[in-house]
């Protein structure tokens, strides 16, 4: 199935240059591109992308803000967060306002694609170690932020076995390498994955990551 992607940027070059990269790979498909945040919405709202590369520094409408906004509005449409720097400070608030992920201006091109590819699946939080490195690092700093989407259940709802899934899913493991650490079949953690986010109100694995440690139910190391 072709992968359908809205790239968002204020920069001319860095919109041509991703959908080059990205109209080059057989499944997936460039539909539209947007300068600013307000534009981005307008285009989600009419293109429908299953994917929206989303810059977060931009006059006008930042991606912070866009995120929000699609997030709330649109429930098939996921936000994969461009970024220059690995820590940039605006970035956990992309992933608290409800993106699924974000990925390096400088990636390369198979990093790209298969950025999109899993962002598009919702499968696994992208880029682990690095998302991982972030969310210890503005969970120390940064309150829960107003706005956003807000979990409508309280880990209490949770069983043990799905507690312990969530804490995996935050230390950044994929559904295969949890159920090798659970010795179960990767069947079964989807089906735990589904109910965590069903009885938490969370929209995808990366929010589940953040609530784990805003929570503190995983302690930043």
């Amino acid at each position: 199935m072709t992968i359908r992607v809205l790239i968002v940027d204020d920069q001319m070059m860095v919109r041509e240059g991703f959908s080059v990269l990205l109209g080059a790979q057989p499944d997936i498909e460039v539909v539209g591109e947007a300068v600013d945040g307000r534009e981005a919405v307008a285009q989600v709202r009419a293109l429908r992308p299953d994917v929206v590369l989303m810059d977060i520094r931009m006059p006008g409408m930042n991606g912070i803000e866009a995120t929000r906004e699609i997030v709330a509005s649109d429930d098939s449409s996921k936000v994969l967060v461009l970024t220059t720097f690995d820590l940039d400070e605006y970035v956990y608030q992309a992933l608290r306002a409800g993106a699924s992920g974000f990925l390096l201006k400088d990636a390369s091109a198979r990093q790209l694609a298969d950025g999109v590819r899993v962002v598009a699946s919702g499968e696994a939080l992208l880029a682990p170690s690095v998302t991982r490195r972030l969310i210890n690092e503005f969970a120390r700093v940064v309150p829960v932020a107003r706005g956003g989407s807000s979990p409508t259940g309280q880990v209490e709802e949770l069983t043990d076995r799905e507690t312990e899934v969530l804490v995996l899913i935050a230390q950044g493991l994929s559904n295969q390498e949890i159920a090798d650490r659970l010795v179960v079949a990767e069947s079964t953690i989807k089906t735990h994955v589904s109910r965590v986010l069903v009885k938490l109100g969370l929209r995808d694995r990366t929010q589940a990551a953040v609530y784990a440690y805003e929570t503190r139910l995983v302690t930043p190391s």
